[in-house]
């Protein structure tokens, strides 16, 4: 099975308890989700940050508007340096998200690192070298420009 990579960086000019707080507010995921996507959370969320065995229950249309359930387990976190989410239910065999935050002399770097597998094998690689690895890169894209937007048009 092919493992997948995708590693984005950013700076943004907020502090690191700034960053902490937005990121780890599942609540703030919409906003940083493509619209077309459709991105709702089905579970109850309080505004406290995520935790360490939090799970999230959310439908999201990634391709062709195809609803599909997804759950994701809070699996590790270090506030405010850095938490991790994983795929419990979803379209992927595995997927890992670590979301990294450090201060640095030009701002917060902001650090994305995710891991990923698709299901059906030879399929599955084919998938993503027609559209999987490219509508990660738009959420990814997408994402960018709302935090630069946000965070650095100041």
């Amino acid at each position: 099975m092919k493992t997948y990579y995708l590693h984005r960086e950013q700076v943004l000019n907020i502090s690191q308890q700034e960053a902490w707080s937005f990121f780890s507010s599942a609540k703030n995921l919409s906003k940083i989700t493509p619209p077309e996507m459709s991105f709702q959370i089905l579970s109850e969320i309080s505004d406290k940050p995520v935790y360490s065995g939090m799970e999230i229950n959310y439908i999201v249309k990634p391709i062709f508007g195809i609803p599909l359930k997804w759950k994701t387990l809070i699996d590790t976190v270090n506030e405010p340096n850095y938490f991790t989410d994983k795929q419990l239910k979803g379209p992927y065999k595995i997927w890992e998200h670590s979301h990294h935050f450090k201060i640095t002399e030009k701002g917060l770097l902001m650090t994305d690192v995710v891991k990923y597998q698709l299901p059906f094998s030879v399929f599955g690689q084919l998938a993503h070298w027609l559209f999987v690895k490219k509508k990660i890169e738009q959420i990814f894209d997408f994402r960018y420009k709302v935090l630069e937007k946000m965070f650095n048009q100041k």
